[in-house]
C-alpha cells in the first residue's frame, strides 16, 4: 500500500507541474506523448498476438499528436469513441458468452480510444487546466467512494464475470460522492438553474463512462490472461491500469462540454473554445 501511495504522490506532482507550469503546451504535449506511447505499447498486450506491434504504437502516436494540432478533428474522435464505448457496454454485459469483439478490430478500437482520450485531455487543458483537473478529481473521488462503500456495504455484483469486486452499492456510493463534488464545484462556479442541472447530468454521465472504461479494460485483461497491463508504475501496474477510467470519461465530458458551450449553456463561465 505504501508503495502505491508513493507512486501516486509522484504522479500527481508530475501531472500537476505539466498542467500548471506554463500556459504554453511545452510540458503537456510531451507528457501526453509519453503516456500514449506507453499506453499503446500496453494495448498490444491486450490484443491477440500481432507480429508487428511497433506499427500500432507508431500509428497511434502519430494520430494523437497530429490530431492535437487540428482542433477541428477533436469532435470527430470523441464521437467515434462514444460509438465504441456504446458497443463496449454491451460486450461487458455479455462477457464471456460472446467474444466476437476479440480480434483484429481491437487494433482500430485502440487507435480511436487512445486518440479520443488524448485529444479530450488536451482540449480540456486548452480551455483551462482546471477543467481537466476537475475531470481527474471527479473520476478519482467517484472511484474512491465506490471502493469504500462497496467494501462496507457491497452485496450485489455489478459485473461478476468481468470484475467480481465491483458492486451496485459501490457504484451508488461513487455516484453520490461525485454528485457532492459536482455540487461544490457548481456552486463555486456560481451555476444555477438549468446550468447547474446540466452540469450535474454531464458529470454523472462522465462517472458512469469512467466505470465502463474500468470494466472494459478488466475484460480485456481477463480475455488476454494477464493481471496488469504493465509494471511501469510500482504498486499500480501499467499506465492503462491508471487511466482506463479516463479513457472513456474524458471524451464524454469533453464532447458534452463542447455541445453545451455551443448551445450557450455555460455563458457565465466565459469559455473560449478553439474549435
Amino acid at each position: 500500500m505504501w508503495q502505491r501511495i508513493k507512486t501516486a504522490i509522484v504522479l500527481i506532482g508530475i501531472v500537476g507541474f505539466a498542467l500548471f507550469a506554463s500556459s504554453m503546451p511545452i510540458f503537456v504535449i510531451p507528457l501526453l506523448a509519453i503516456a500514449v506511447l506507453i499506453a499503446a505499447h500496453e494495448w498490444t498486450k491486450l490484443m491477440p498476438k500481432w507480429k508487428q506491434p511497433a506499427q500500432f504504437i507508431v500509428v497511434v502516436l502519430f494520430l494523437t499528436l497530429s490530431s492535437i494540432l487540428v482542433p477541428a478533428s477533436w469532435v470527430f474522435w470523441w464521437l467515434a469513441s462514444l460509438v465504441i464505448w456504446g458497443m463496449a457496454a454491451a460486450w461487458v454485459r455479455q462477457y464471456p458468452n460472446k467474444e466476437r469483439w476479440y480480434g483484429k478490430r481491437l487494433v482500430y478500437m485502440g487507435m480511436v480510444i487512445l486518440t479520443a482520450a488524448i485529444t479530450a485531455m488536451y482540449g480540456l487543458w486548452h480551455i483551462s487546466p482546471w477543467w481537466l483537473m476537475y475531470v481527474f478529481l471527479l473520476v478519482w473521488c467517484a472511484d474512491s467512494g465506490a471502493y469504500f462503500v462497496g467494501r462496507k456495504f457491497g452485496k450485489r455484483k455489478l459485473a461478476p464475470n468481468v470484475s467480481p469486486n465491483k458492486s451496485v452499492e459501490g457504484l451508488i456510493g461513487g455516484m453520490l460522492v461525485a454528485g457532492l463534488v459536482t455540487g461544490i464545484v457548481g456552486q463555486w462556479l456560481q451555476l444555477s438553474g438549468a446550468e447547474l442541472v446540466l452540469f450535474l447530468l454531464l458529470s454523472c454521465l462522465t462517472v458512469l463512462a469512467s466505470v465502463l472504461g474500468d470494466l472494459f479494460e478488466s475484460m480485456l485483461k481477463r480475455r488476454a490472461g494477464i493481471k496488469d497491463s504493465g509494471n511501469i508504475l510500482p504498486g499500480h501496474g501499467g499506465v492503462l491500469d491508471r487511466i482506463d477510467s479516463l479513457l472513456s470519461a474524458t471524451p464524454v465530458f469533453a464532447f458534452g462540454f463542447w455541445a453545451l458551450s455551443k448551445l450557450n449553456i455555460f455563458t457565465k463561465l466565459g469559455v473560449q473554445l478553439p474549435f
